[in-house]
């Protein structure tokens, strides 16, 4: 998602007080106030191990419309939290098990209680914070305290909620002031070693559970060539990328990673299959969002395989179009992406939840209610919309596709165990 309150990228002193913290094996400093202010083949020795915690190319087009039938999904992988999810989502109705692959936006400036409704009656699955929220860990923790209140068995079927913020660093830091450290951009991030680096997201990760936070989207894995450089608009604009070297960024990925396990909250590694070869936002724009050079064997999908085999909890599909992949056809919407190449090449069975799809320009030519089910038929789980409207149609076309489409159905309940299994192994349901 796009930068938030854009400022300075970042404070050389804030940067200053995480490397030595980090360097140090202490613990960075909380400021008191806020500061005002968006398979490859992997090669396992340039990836060190840094204590994660561990949980074919088809022909066929992806731009199938919404009534095609629906492939059978790939079998969800068979563990003691899997299993658990498996006799949960047997007790759902369909219309949970359609609102626990929701997440919805709430803005800073919305009261707390504004999605109740929206909540309760969709069975949403989670809520993202959006807009900036600036005001410290204790107006953080009131709304996420709320939040989490509305989890009961008659209206989200005794589920927890997932509640997530941005917080990579940066100008993409959602959560500031008393109770968070400034964090520096994925650049500043990068002159740390993957260690220092676990070290500070560790501490990152408390701060945001203690604010009632359970699910960072981040980091990027994304790499952007020196030859773009900042005329890349997503990520290289604002330093979003650990570094130009694939390699590199890998080695980043897994330091970031382990330290949010290590503050138990879950990581997202984003926005697959990569967005550093494009010019154009996709947030804000629907040209120059074409990538002409990624291919399913590309060395930018190494940080992707290197998060996956660190644990990654989630992984985040963007809406770039990718000429050499799938032409034409926005990633979210991919079977060739997200089936084909993430979950069959690079061998990905967890969560793939979307990038916004519900105020991006990206994805405006596509029918809101296409958007859920279109991602979903291309074997992702977790729709994402900053657009609270965007839900009951959203939840309207899965529901009814799922009661007209008998594959689609078990596509849903493949999505949904594996949603579940996730909120299972974070402590947010049990059996």
């Amino acid at each position: 998602m796009r930068p938030q309150r854009i400022a300075p990228i970042v404070l050389v002193s804030a940067l200053l007080m995480t490397v030595a913290a980090a360097c140090s094996g202490a613990t960075p400093t909380v400021p008191t106030s806020s500061e005002g202010v968006s398979p490859a083949t992997t090669s396992t020795s340039s990836i060190p191990t840094i204590g994660a915690t561990s949980t074919g190319e088809t022909t066929t087009s992806s731009s199938t419309p919404a009534a095609t039938t629906t492939p059978s999904p790939p079998a969800p992988p068979t563990t003691p939290s899997a299993s658990c999810a498996a006799t949960i989502v047997k007790g759902l109705t369909p219309d949970e098990r359609a609102g626990q692959l929701l997440m919805v936006g709430l803005d800073v400036n919305a009261g707390h209680s504004s999605l109740d409704q929206l909540v309760r009656s969709r069975h949403l699955g989670g809520v993202i914070l959006l807009g900036g929220w600036y005001d410290g860990a204790v107006a953080v923790r009131a709304t996420t305290s709320h939040l989490a209140g509305l989890a009961s068995k008659q209206d989200t079927g005794g589920l927890g909620l997932f509640l997530a913020a941005d917080q990579e660093g940066g100008n993409v830091q959602q959560l500031r002031g008393a109770g968070f450290t400034r964090i520096g951009t994925a650049r500043a991030q990068d002159r740390l070693s993957p260690s220092q680096l676990a070290n500070a997201s560790a501490t990152w990760a408390t701060q945001m559970k203690n604010a009632g936070i359970n699910v960072n989207l981040a980091p990027v894995a994304d790499t952007v060539p020196t030859s773009i450089g900042r005329a890349n608009q997503p990520i290289g604009r604002w330093d979003r990328q650990f570094s130009s070297d694939p390699d590199r960024v890998a080695q980043m990925v897994g330091g970031f990673i382990a330290g949010m396990h290590r503050g138990e909250v879950a990581a997202t590694i984003k926005h697959f299959p990569g967005l550093g070869r494009i010019t154009g936002n996709t947030d804000t724009t629907a040209t120059g969002i074409t990538d002409r050079t990624t291919t399913t064997t590309d060395p930018y999908l190494r940080p992707f395989a290197a998060g996956i085999k660190d644990g990654a909890d989630l992984v985040m599909v963007g809406s770039a179009i990718y000429a050499k992949i799938d032409p034409g056809t926005n990633a979210v919407f991919s079977r060739r992406v997200v089936t084909d190449l993430l979950r069959g090449r690079l061998g990905y069975t967890g969560v793939v939840i979307t990038d916004d799809v519900g105020a991006a320009k990206s994805v405006a030519a596509v029918p809101v209610d296409e958007r859920a089910t279109r991602f979903i038929a291309a074997g992702g789980d977790i729709v994402l919309t900053a657009v609270p409207a965007t839900i009951a149609p959203m939840h309207e076309a899965i529901t009814a596709r799922m009661a007209s489409d008998t594959a689609f159905a078990k596509q849903v309940d493949a999505s949904v165990a594996r949603v579940v299994a996730l909120k299972v192994s974070r402590g947010l349901t049990h059996c």
